[in-house]
C-alpha cells in the first residue's frame, strides 16, 4: 500500500456566495471561525494520532484567505504541527483577489506556503458582475502582482462560457491572463449546478447556458493559445508554464491516497488507515483472489475507503467538539473499482495511462475489464493506444471526454 503523503484541508468560509457556486461553504459568518479552527484541530488529532509528513498540502474552500490574519496564522500553526511539509513539498493555498494583502501573503510565506491558486475567473468587469464576483479586473491584476512578488508560484482560475459571454470576451480574458506572471492556468467551462442561484435563474429562463458549439470553440481557443506561447496542456483543464504542474492535483489523477479534513472534504485512504475495515467489507470467494503488491486482496474486498465529511459547517463543528466523527459517507473501493478509477482519472492527463502498469495491478490483461467500450472508443478515434502501451485521449476524445467516463467506470 502507498504511504499517504498528500492532504486536502477545506476551509468553508467566503465573504459571499457567487451565483454559480454550490460548494460547501458558509457566507459572511466570521463568528464561526474560532469554533471551526478548534474542531479542525480535533479532527486532525482524532484522525492522525501523530504528525504525518506531507509531499503536497492543499488549502481549499470556500476561501482560506477569508480568515483574518491572526486566524490564518493559527490555522497554519495547527497544520504545521500535524501535517509538516517535506522540504521539497508543494504547499498551495486558494485565495480570493481582495484578500491578497501584504499581511496575509507574508503570513502564508512565513509558514512555508509556496504556491497560490487565485480564483480570479475573469479580467472583464461586466463578466465578473454577471458571475457575481466581488472584485474588478484591475483588482485581479493587482492581486496577481502581489502574489507574484510574495510567493512567486502562482496559479490562476478562469471561467469560460459564462451567461451571455461572447467569443471575443473569452479571447480577451485569455490574452490578459498570459500577459501576467502566472505560471499555471486552470480553465473551466461554466456548468449550472443544482443548488446554485444560477440554477433557479435558469429554470425561470433568466439565463441560459451557451451553445455547445460556442463552448467547444472557447475550449479550442485556450488549447491553441497556450500551445502557441509554449505552455504545456497536461490535463483536461490545466496548463503549465515552466514545468509548474500542480503536484497535488496529480496525486488525484495518479490514484495516490490522500487525507481530507474539514466540512465536505473527501479522503481516499488505504483500508488500514480508514477506520474499522470490516465496515462494508463483503466476504469474497477464493476464486476472486488477486495479488496486489504483496497483499492478498480480492475483487470484492476493499483496498481503500473513500470517506466524505458532513457538508454542514455547523454540524461538523458540533460533532467534533462533542467527540463524534464528522464522516457522513464511507464507501469501500474494491480492486476492480480502483483499477477503473485509475484508468479514468489517469486519462485526464494528456500523456495518458500505462495499460501494462494497470495490468500488473489487476493481475490479468486489463483491457478485458473495459470492453466493449475500449475497442469502440479506439475505433471512433477518441482514444489511441501508443507503441509503448500507453492509452491516451486524442484531441477529438478530449472534447467529449466527460461522456466517455461513465461507461469506463
Amino acid at each position: 500500500m502507498q504511504e499517504v503523503r498528500s492532504a486536502y484541508v477545506h476551509i468553508p468560509f467566503c465573504q459571499h456566495r457567487c451565483g454559480y457556486c454550490n460548494f460547501t461553504l458558509v457566507a459572511d459568518r466570521p463568528d464561526l471561525v474560532p469554533a471551526f479552527l478548534q474542531a479542525l484541530e480535533c479532527e486532525l488529532t482524532r484522525t492522525l494520532g501523530k504528525p504525518r509528513k506531507m509531499d503536497t498540502l492543499y488549502l481549499g474552500g470556500g476561501t482560506p484567505s477569508y480568515l483574518e490574519p491572526p486566524e490564518l496564522e493559527k490555522l497554519l500553526h495547527i497544520l504545521g504541527r500535524w501535517l509538516p511539509l517535506d522540504s521539497s513539498g508543494e504547499y498551495c493555498c486558494e485565495m480570493n483577489p481582495l484578500d491578497c494583502t501584504a499581511e496575509r501573503l507574508s503570513i502564508l510565506a512565513g509558514y512555508g506556503v509556496n504556491r497560490v491558486s487565485l480564483g480570479g475567473q475573469s479580467f472583464n468587469d461586466r463578466k465578473l458582475a454577471r458571475l457575481e464576483r466581488d472584485h474588478s479586473g484591475k483588482q485581479l491584476r493587482q492581486s496577481i502582482e502581489s502574489c507574484h512578488d510574495s510567493i512567486g508560484n502562482l496559479s490562476l482560475d478562469l471561467i469560460f462560457a459564462a451567461p451571455g459571454e461572447s467569443m471575443s470576451e473569452w479571447e480577451q480574458d485569455v490574452r490578459a491572463a498570459f500577459a501576467t506572471p502566472i505560471r499555471h492556468l486552470s480553465t473551466y467551462g461554466l456548468t449550472i449546478e443544482r443548488g446554485s442561484r444560477f440554477y433557479g435563474r435558469m429554470l425561470h429562463q433568466e439565463i441560459q447556458e451557451l451553445s455547445a458549439d460556442l463552448q467547444l470553440a472557447m475550449y479550442r481557443y485556450i488549447i491553441d493559445f497556450a500551445a502557441n506561447v509554449g505552455w504545456e496542456h497536461y490535463e483536461v483543464s490545466s496548463f503549465a508554464g515552466g514545468g509548474a504542474r500542480s503536484k497535488h492535483n496529480e496525486s488525484y489523477w495518479l490514484g495516490r491516497p490522500w487525507w481530507g479534513f474539514g466540512p465536505g472534504a473527501a479522503a481516499f485512504l488505504p483500508t488500514e488507515l480508514s477506520g474499522d475495515g470490516s465496515l462494508g467489507s463483503p466476504t469474497a470467494s477464493p476464486d476472486s483472489e488477486r495479488d496486489f503488491g504483496g497483499l492478498q486482496a480480492t475483487s470484492l474486498q476493499p483496498l481503500y475507503f473513500r470517506t466524505v465529511n458532513h457538508r454542514s459547517t455547523t454540524y461538523y463543528i458540533r460533532a467534533l467538539l462533542h467527540d463524534r466523527s464528522p464522516v457522513a459517507e464511507r464507501d469501500p473501493i474494491t480492486l476492480e473499482q480502483y483499477v477503473r478509477e485509475r484508468l479514468v482519472f489517469g486519462l485526464r492527463r494528456l500523456e495518458g495511462v500505462s495499460l501494462s502498469e494497470l495490468t500488473s495491478v489487476w493481475g490479468r490483461p486489463v483491457e478485458t475489464l473495459f470492453q466493449p467500450f475500449l475497442d469502440r472508443y479506439l475505433d471512433q478515434g477518441w482514444l489511441v493506444r501508443e507503441p509503448n502501451d500507453r492509452l491516451r485521449l486524442t484531441q477529438e476524445g478530449l472534447f467529449i471526454s466527460d461522456s466517455l467516463w461513465p461507461d469506463l467506470l
